[in-house]
């Protein structure tokens, strides 16, 4: 290798040094400042994610949106959207919720009560989904469901319970390959161009804000829900979420997982066993 390429490699090499660091100071001065603690979040994501809000405000570095953000609410609050993962569906993966139904249900149903966590719910479709389920098989009743995330915008939208129609037809086929045995329009009112959930689906839910990465244990649980939200965590704050779950689920509860999660390689998984494996349902034991 020539002088010359040692010298360019040399320099990438302190330029991504000197992102890296700029990355690790805005993060720093966030969760100081704001109290979001993304400092322990995946790196390659959420630096595309920075760059993505760099871009969108016209800035050229890191630095720039650093001084940005800690001087413009508005500006932090667009750059937490674009940390708030929030892509959500009704039944998404049908066949987790269909799993649910089949064996987890029918335990639940010997318990006087229900306490579901839903955590990380993004815009709400999972959660109306749970409440469907729990209706259907005659346990809403008997149930609350507490559903929370770190984003207030996401969860005013959750709370609202109104989507766009065009995605209904998505989610009826989704509720009919999760075991769905009404018809799905029973549901909501069309309203024109938004499906509006009837407020019987939304009388036992409870949306906070709450803060995986900051916050701890409100409640005790027989079941908590976390599906696709910890694959954009580091080991470090993987372990402080899963200590919080296991503080959190009585024994013996249920943790969901999305699938692409696992509750192996964890400091607790050993305080568990697999229930279904296949849709990452697992019972604490212990």
């Amino acid at each position: 290798m020539s002088s010359d390429n040692i010298e360019k490699c040399s320099e990438a090499e302190s330029r991504d040094e000197l992102e890296k660091i700029e990355i690790q100071l805005l993060l720093e001065g966030i969760y100081r400042y704001y109290g979001f603690d993304f400092r322990n979040y995946v790196f390659a994501s959420i630096r595309r994610r920075i760059w993505y809000r760099i871009r969108s405000e016209g800035l050229k570095s890191v630095s720039r949106l650093q001084e940005k953000v800690l001087h413009d609410c508005s500006a932090m609050a667009r750059l937490l959207s674009d940390f708030s993962i929030h892509v959500s569906e009704m039944f998404r993966d049908p066949n987790f919720f269909k799993s649910f139904r089949t064996d987890v249900v029918p335990i639940l149903k010997e318990l006087p009560f229900v306490r579901i966590w839903h955590a990380g719910c993004s815009t709400g479709e999972e959660v109306y989904s749970m409440a469907i389920i729990l209706h259907e098989e005659g346990l809403y009743h008997k149930t609350k469901i507490y559903a929370t995330d770190m984003n207030e915008d996401l969860l005013r939208t959750a709370k609202e319970g109104i989507y766009p129609l065009d995605k209904i037809q998505t989610y009826k086929d989704n509720y009919l390959k999760a075991g769905g045995i009404n018809e799905f329009t029973e549901y909501f009112l069309v309203c024109p161009d938004k499906a509006i959930f009837h407020p019987f689906i939304s009388r036992n839910l409870v949306f906070a804000q709450h803060n995986l990465a900051t916050d701890y244990s409100f409640n005790e649980f027989h079941v908590i829900i976390c599906r696709n939200v910890m694959i954009y965590f580091d080991k470090v704050l993987q372990n402080r979420v899963h200590r919080l779950f296991y503080e959190s689920l009585c024994e013996p509860g249920f943790l969901g997982l999305g699938g692409k999660e696992d509750i192996a390689f964890n400091n607790y998984s050993h305080y568990y066993e697999s229930f279904n494996s296949e849709q990452k349902i697992y019972r604490k034991i212990k």
